[in-house]
């Protein structure tokens, strides 16, 4: 693949990309997350409703990220970032920390950081690594209660306007290991310009398939090396 070296590009992770890591995928074929029902861990209702379970299920999930390594594909991106001349904007939907830990710096996490917290009274977010439960209170304000800093379901994504304003003027859109059913992430490619590549890489095409100019099939350890390789024009490591 060719593009001009000062082309602009969006990149667009998804579960798929740290299923490779060991992370479980965020819904299962049963429609549960981790044996929880989404309704019953991931929305405003149920932080309400249950503040306890909800705690304890992203403690959970935060204290087992120790134990995740990075692979392949998150350092291929982090790589491209450091070497590509023109813009690059990484979105990922995963709330893990693996993208950091590659050293992915122009990132964006529109569905949250599960390494993060954010306070219901001032709103600021601070990191958060350790476990957070109806104790928890912000270090900014000193006062307001802390909850997980994850966008749930009814909640609005981050970034948005510049996730937009991106698309709108990039020369290369990648969705990598994305399912295209949670929107407005499955939507993005839609939103690009009319002058832009569009490539999908995937264990099996997403729902939204058809809306890519090209699409490839594999593990996202193998084929987002030899894409970088690729636009950078040598080996993949």
């Amino acid at each position: 693949m060719t593009l001009p070296r000062d082309a602009r590009i969006v990149i667009l992770t998804g579960a798929g990309i740290s299923a490779e890591s060991g992370l479980r995928t965020f819904r299962a074929a049963d429609g549960l997350w981790e044996d929880h029902r989404v309704e019953d861990v991931a929305t405003p209702e149920a932080f309400g409703r249950n503040p306890e379970l909800v705690y304890r299920f992203y403690n959970e999930r935060r204290r087992s990220l120790a134990a995740v390594q990075l692979n392949a594909a998150h350092l291929a991106l982090a790589r491209l970032e450091k070497e590509w001349p023109g813009e690059l904007l990484l979105v990922t939907q995963n709330v893990d920390d693996l993208h950091d830990r590659a050293g992915s710096r122009n990132l964006l996490h529109m569905h949250g950081e599960l390494l993060k917290g954010r306070c219901l009274g001032c709103g600021a977010v601070a990191d958060w690594p350790d476990d957070m439960d109806g104790h928890s209170r912000c270090p900014t304000c000193t006062r307001g209660l802390v909850r997980p800093h994850i966008v749930w379901f009814g909640e609005l994504p981050l970034g948005l306007e510049r996730i937009y304003a991106a698309l709108e003027c990039c020369n290369l859109f990648v969705a990598i290991g994305t399912s295209g059913h949670v929107y407005p992430a499955a939507g993005f490619v839609e939103a690009v310009g009319p002058r832009a590549r569009t490539v999908e890489l995937n264990l099996e095409p997403s729902r939204v398939v058809d809306a890519f100019q090209e699409h490839r099939v594999g593990r996202a350890t193998d084929l987002v090396p030899a894409l970088v390789a690729e636009l950078l024009g040598g080996p993949a490591f």
